[in-house]
């Protein structure tokens, strides 16, 4: 039950950031806490983005240890190495079925959430040739214009700001370059 508190038999779990957390062991009186706030969609997938991340980079480990593991022929390796690749395997076993679940868990969310949406995403992509439905805007008000003015306007600042300093920065590598290169 992702909007609130499930038992189970060791305590409660309660659905936090896209995954169930215990919260106690036993019927120990807590406190009434405030409802959970509702978690947007758009941070649970980026929650669930950087699962997606954490399995590719764990799987990517998993694969270098195996790489760097050498079969046995009849060279002695060090057992502490052995041990620590061996662990280090074990615990990277361990995480990916829970962080699998996880983002499960997370896509079944964000698809119950975003399963009352009006439109099908389907629609939300024009095809090619098709004529493009105009969206109304309401006018804003001035100091809403004014403000959205003054964003832009430090926005392009900071731009130029950061085109100067990327410009810096090359003719800087530019000069270690040209010295590396006289040195040798």
């Amino acid at each position: 039950e992702p909007s609130g508190t499930a038992r189970t038999d060791a305590g409660s779990t309660r659905f936090v950031a896209g995954v169930y957390q215990k919260t106690g062991t036993g019927p120990v009186q807590t406190p009434q806490q405030p409802p959970l706030r509702e978690i947007p969609p758009v941070f649970l997938c980026r929650i669930g983005q950087e699962t997606v991340q954490d399995i590719v980079t764990r799987t990517m480990e998993i694969f270098q240890i195996t790489r760097a593991t050498q079969l046995p022929n009849g060279v002695t390796q060090s057992h502490a190495m052995y041990q620590d690749r061996f662990g280090r395997l074990q615990e990277h076993l361990r995480q990916l079925p829970l962080l699998f679940r996880k983002l499960r868990l997370l896509y079944e969310r964000c698809l119950e959430m975003t399963s009352e949406l009006q439109e099908v995403p389907a629609e939300l992509v024009p095809y090619v040739g098709e004529e493009l439905v105009s969206v109304q805007v309401e006018p804003c008000s001035p100091a809403v214009l004014q403000e959205r003015r003054e964003v832009l306007e430090k926005v392009r600042q900071k731009n130029q700001e950061m085109k100067v300093l990327m410009d810096q920065m090359r003719n800087l590598l530019w000069d270690v370059n040209a010295m590396l290169t006289l040195r040798k």
